[in-house]
């Protein structure tokens, strides 16, 4: 049988060993296809960091599909997100595949895998529904088990409660789903969200976003019920503002990832201030800003990276708003997560 004849059905039926993990759907079948419909002579691949250990054996498999000839070549560039893409690998393949994450914007060889978790996330809903308050109920997840999210739904419908969702704008692919830089779809008129998902990435900046409301951590991976608490994370923030207050010389950093480019907020900030200076990097370490020497930076780009990598830095990284309280334009108690809205 000829590679472009073999499925990942054929292969697990002939006992050769898929050498991908099987907890994620890598939609190899419908890679395989895109590649012969468009006639691709090559091939993309970009993970997120957390499973770039699994590139090689997702490679070898996708090879066994495709014809003879295809070259199959794996990012190694930093991946965070759908904002997140190798524009070079995009230019040199004719078939770029992300996995990992739903689509942000279309673009035509580009090929979103969101990995749909095969974990089955009821019986960490059963108990979850046991700390709910009875009534309205918000409920969100992220792009990995969006696949199950009107069973979900439905799920906690039958045990009474009144579910509450929404799609978010437009940087959001489905109903209920959360970004970590996006919680627009858990803006409903509940005072608790459920949150079904792994760790509290997303769920502690939702807090952060809607800090009127209760955020209940179903994490069906590890089978752990939380609460989310941001009280920790807004101490650091309230750090950080304090320690620039002092700042003469500021950095005013603009992404070159093309999801997240932020020029007309960066470009303000500058025209606002005459010893902020214009950045532009592609990774925003503490390394690459130490150089620089400025006493104090703010990020335009990912929010995570100022919210979630902050105390790393040498000098205090700091959101657009976090820079105006600081500056004595709006006051402390307006703190906010900074969040980003609109696709680019």
């Amino acid at each position: 049988m000829s590679n472009d004849e073999r499925s990942v059905g054929d292969l697990r039926n002939t006992g050769m060993a898929l050498k991908y993990d099987r907890e994620w759907d890598y939609e190899l079948e419908r890679v395989a296809e895109a590649v012969a419909d468009r006639e691709a002579e090559s091939v993309g691949l970009q993970f997120p960091e957390g499973l770039k250990r699994r590139a090689g054996g997702v490679a070898d498999d996708l090879r066994d599909l495709l014809p003879a000839g295809v070259t199959v070549l794996i990012s190694g560039q930093p991946c965070y997100g759908a904002c997140d893409l190798d524009l070079e690998m995009m230019r040199r393949t004719d078939v770029f595949v992300h996995f990992g994450h739903s689509p942000m914007k279309e673009s035509g060889n580009i090929i979103y895998v969101p990995l749909f978790s095969n974990v089955d996330v009821f019986p960490i809903m059963e108990e979850a529904v046991e700390e709910l308050e009875d009534g309205e109920v918000g409920l969100v997840t992220t792009a990995q088990h969006m696949s199950h999210f009107d069973e979900m739904k439905e799920f906690l419908e039958e045990r009474g409660f009144t579910v509450l969702t929404r799609k978010g704008d437009e940087r959001l692919t489905h109903e209920g789903q959360v970004l970590g830089c996006n919680y627009a779809s858990a803006d409903v008129d509940a005072d608790q969200v459920l949150y079904v998902g792994g760790g509290k990435f997303h769920p502690v900046g939702l807090g952060m976003e809607h800090p009127d409301k209760r955020v209940v951590i179903a994490d069906p991976v590890n089978n752990v019920l939380t609460e989310a608490t941001t009280e920790e994370f807004v101490k650091q923030r309230y750090g950080a503002i304090h320690r620039a207050m002092d700042a003469e010389t500021w950095g005013i950093i603009v992404s070159s990832k093309i999801g997240q480019r932020r020029w007309d907020v960066a470009e303000d900030l500058v025209a606002e201030h005459e010893s902020a200076y214009l950045i532009s990097l592609d990774e925003v370490t503490p390394d690459r800003l130490r150089n620089f020497g400025f006493d104090a930076y703010v990020n335009t780009a990912c929010p995570r990276v100022t919210t979630d990598d902050g105390p790393q830095f040498h000098e205090p990284l700091l959101t657009p708003q976090e820079y105006r309280i600081a500056i004595g334009e709006e006051p402390m108690d307006a703190l906010s997560f900074d969040t980003f809205h609109g696709t680019w």
